[in-house]
């Protein structure tokens, strides 16, 4: 199959400034303050648009475009839609850390690592992971029935998020605004599924039913069914984003030094305990795999129910293997002693011990860090969660993804002004907490190796979140800012050509430069026809990626993504290049 695009031209690949950058220095500052003896500077990192991928991606848009993001985010509406903050660019800046970290302790563990190298590219691609895998396994998914979000409106105008893991509060929720079980039962599937689809198909008698009583009234019923609200609102950058990572020294010395490496990657030959669930956590985990660590995880008597949802690769589903691929299993039952018992030797043998778990279940489990510190005192103990403390002293909201979206402004940030704020289905605070959870790891793991003690690392979506640039008001978008529709399908332009309308109308024979009449024209002719005239011209335009099976077929993306073997999935390949 022939690229989108021609290959990559040979002058030197244009570099994400200054998002990826302000994201990896934020990071590699708090690495220096856990462990002093960190110096970056040290290792040089490369980071660029487009890494292995061999196209001409230039802006956070082209990679946007040709990775996929567009597509996934722009399913609850039927078309591609860019994310109006630069994700992969702070994507790039998380792995550019990470690999940093990974760099500087492969050399403490006796390798030889120079350079690493990344790019906002493969970052979008390891954020897709779990959907592309779906969308390339053998068995189709069940398809995304109709249009929309989860986000409701109140009768007083106010767009609220509400979230619940429990069917029966779900329909009590609902029964309270007075809609029928029966009706809200209809709704329960959507809006579980979203995490996975990307759409949320709610029945109109459930939005009616929210349009039907003010705030307050949402807000009690909420309350009283221990069903999660929050209102969103226009503010993007709320005051108060909390620190990215924390870290907190151990009470004793560790029994000696990390071991020497036994292979050639940063962490081959260092354990990893995993009890983890969703996405937030196995992400995580997956990092540390893909570094080399052994990761043990920890799944319930009969494994994680995750393994059944479909669509199946294997006889595993296929969005759970694209978390969790080169993971052990041990199962324990932790409402037992004999299972609590298993997790706790796991964790004596460990290096890292990581977890998801909601607030307080650690300690109710006896499994918290200052259980575990006396018999294993230089472990890395790794506490991932939805809010941290942002609603300290009281309890905090449920701690997943779009709720994480809302509280910290990003569900505001990520769509223009002139769009009601709402969370995007794409899971973006999920990637970005786990990956932030396994850079935490990978400085606690640093901060063992020249203090000699353990370290607890506590991150956070929210936190996660935080990382995202943006600006104190929303994004102010023209016709020329979403995709383009061709005639045979779409063209993203970059945010310095949308913004300077005037080639474009000449090109187009758009009369005044007006943006409206630009993006019309550009339906009258093939997306082929368009990217000829726009490289005669100057100008430059990716087409949009729609069908994430389509990637792996696309010789473009041959260094960057495994192809489906048979009977499996595809997957992005390991993001960084160490040398």
């Amino acid at each position: 199959m022939p690229s989108r695009l021609q290959r990559r031209p040979a002058a030197p690949a244009v570099r994400p400034a200054p998002a990826h950058r302000r994201v990896a220095e934020r990071l590699l500052a708090g690495a220096r303050d856990a462990a002093p003896g960190v110096e970056p500077r040290a290792v040089t990192a490369l980071t660029d648009w487009a890494g292995p991928v061999d196209l001409p991606l230039s802006d956070e848009r082209a990679v946007q475009a040709a990775c996929g993001i567009m597509a996934v985010h722009g399913r609850p509406t039927g078309r591609p839609r860019p994310l109006a903050v630069e994700f992969t660019a702070t994507v790039a800046g998380v792995l550019t850390a990470q690999g940093v970290c990974a760099a500087l302790l492969a050399r403490r563990r006796g390798l030889r690592v120079e350079r690493v190298a990344t790019s906002a590219a493969q970052g979008a691609l390891l954020a897709l992971g779990q959907y592309l895998a779906a969308a390339t396994a053998p068995e189709d998914p069940e398809p995304a029935p109709g249009l929309g979000t989860a986000t409701l409106r109140s009768a007083d105008g106010v767009q609220v998020e509400v979230e619940t893991l429990d069917p029966a509060a779900w329909r009590e929720f609902w029964r309270r605004l007075g809609v029928p079980p029966a009706l809200a039962g209809r709704g329960w599937g959507p809006f579980q599924q979203r995490f996975a689809t990307g759409v949320c198909a709610l029945p109109g008698e459930l939005r009616a039913g929210a349009r039907a009583h003010p705030l307050a009234v949402l807000a009690r019923a909420a309350a009283a069914t221990g069903v999660s609200l929050l209102p969103l609102s226009d503010d993007p950058d709320p005051a108060g984003r909390p620190d990215p990572v924390r870290l907190a020294p151990g009470p004793g010395a560790a029994p000696g030094p990390l071991p020497a490496a036994a292979g050639p990657l940063p962490l081959t030959g260092l354990r990893v305990v995993e009890v983890t669930r969703r996405v937030q956590g196995p992400l995580a985990g997956l990092v540390l795999a893909l570094l080399g660590a052994d990761v043990r995880r920890v799944e319930p008597p009969g494994g994680d129910p995750m393994r059944g949802l479909p669509p199946l690769a294997g006889g595993c589903s296929a969005r759970f293997s694209a978390l969790n691929a080169g993971k052990s299993v041990t199962e324990a039952d932790l409402s037992t002693r004999d299972g609590r018992r298993t997790v706790r030797e796991l964790a004596t043998g460990a290096d890292v011990f990581l977890h998801n778990w909601a607030p307080g279940r650690a300690g109710r489990l006896g499994l918290d860090a200052a259980d575990l510190w006396p018999a294993a005192p230089g472990l890395v103990y790794a506490a991932a969660s939805g809010f941290g403390d942002a609603f300290a002293p009281d309890p905090p909201p449920l701690g997943t993804d779009y709720l994480a979206q809302v509280h910290s402004g990003l569900a505001a940030a990520l769509r223009p002004a002139g769009e009601p704020p709402a969370p995007s289905l794409l899971t973006l605070t999920d990637v970005l907490g786990g990956l932030l959870c396994a850079h935490g790891v990978l400085v606690g793991l640093l901060a063992r190796a020249d203090g000699g003690r353990g370290t607890r690392v506590d991150t956070s979506l929210v936190a996660a979140a935080g990382l995202v640039p943006r600006p104190r008001v929303r994004a102010r978008w023209t016709p020329l800012d979403p995709p383009l529709a061709t005639a045979d399908g779409w063209l993203a332009l970059t945010a310095a050509d949308a913004a300077a309308p005037a080639p474009l109308a000449r090109l187009a024979g758009a009369a005044g430069a007006d943006p409206a009449a630009v993006a019309v024209a550009f339906r009258r002719r093939a997306t082929k026809e368009w990217l000829d005239l726009l490289a005669e011209a100057g100008l430059t335009a990716t087409p949009v990626l729609t069908d994430l099976a389509a990637l792996p077929l696309d010789p473009a993306f041959r260094a960057a993504v495994s192809p489906p073997p048979p009977g499996g999935h595809a997957r992005p390949l390991t993001p960084w290049t160490f040398s």
